[in-house]
């Protein structure tokens, strides 16, 4: 699945191209994805100029003059293409400008496109129940230890609590547990200040690596310019079961399953 910095690197390649434009066509080729396309999508976005797009958590938004926003999420499988030399049977929502036509392309259909005012955006289920973005200044030493004061659960699946930390996937706290020496089996209420001190900055180091790479090279993720990321290739732990620890602590990278999720991490410098 798409992770943040792989949908943050798409909301910044579609805005260097779809700011300030005017959506000329809307065109739906199905009627639905995960859920039914919104009813009045068309009407809404036809004519209207694009102000600015945005990240929140795992969703791009696509703001535009009438005070409305598109939200769309890419699910397992969805990316957008920036005029296709062909269309696609799986382009299932394109836009077009004077300039450009992006099309939502998504196979699996997994993905979701949504359509809100900017008032409605502030009490959206999806987004109310939202703990604070990963690369802004809310995420703290001392928002994790309210956060997670007294549990038993593992410190790696309530890293994945979307209430808790909003956006983070599994790749990225395999990631983010190995640099700041956290074991992901350690409950939540025993990971100490110093440790947790640790952990947000290597949380925000590891997803601003990506977005600076493009995101990850798993599976159908493209940017938006049909470009692959290639912070794959710079993974420490995610994917690397039997392999030494880049720490070079003589340590073997394990892999243990939590919350039915793959986890990686060195038995060494993660006890």
């Amino acid at each position: 699945m798409p992770e943040l910095p792989e949908v943050e690197t798409t909301v910044r390649g579609l805005a260097k191209f779809l700011e300030g434009e005017t959506i000329t066509r809307v065109t739906v080729n199905r009627p639905d994805m995960r859920r039914p396309f919104p009813a009045g999508l068309v009407q809404a976005l036809t004519g209207a100029s694009v102000t600015h797009l945005t990240r929140r958590a795992k969703y791009g938004l696509i703001h535009t003059s009438r005070d409305h926003a598109m939200v769309f999420h890419l699910g397992m499988s969805g990316r957008w293409r920036i005029d296709p030399e062909a269309d696609d049977k799986h382009d299932h929502l394109i836009l077009e400008t004077a300039h450009n036509r992006f099309a939502l392309n998504d196979p699996r259909r997994f993905g979701s496109v949504d359509l809100m005012t900017t008032q409605e955006l502030v009490t959206w289920k999806p987004f109310a129940a939202l703990g604070p973005e990963p690369l802004g200044n809310a995420l703290t030493a001392e928002h994790l230890r309210e956060a997670t004061r007294g549990r038993k659960q593992a410190i790696k699946l309530l890293l994945l609590d979307q209430r808790i930390v909003a956006g983070l996937g599994n790749i990225y706290v395999c990631e983010a547990l190995w640099r700041s020496g956290i074991s992901p089996r350690k409950a939540g209420g025993k990971v100490t200040m110093p440790q947790l001190r640790r952990l947000v900055p290597a949380i925000r180091e590891v997803l601003e690596q990506s977005i600076r790479d493009g995101g990850s090279t798993l599976r159908d993720f493209a940017q938006p310019d049909g470009n692959l990321g290639y912070f794959a290739t710079r993974f420490h732990v995610y994917g690397r079961e039997g392999e030494a620890c880049h720490h070079d602590d003589g340590g073997t990278i394990r892999r243990i399953v939590q919350g039915g999720r793959s986890t990686w991490f060195c038995p060494v410098c993660q006890r």
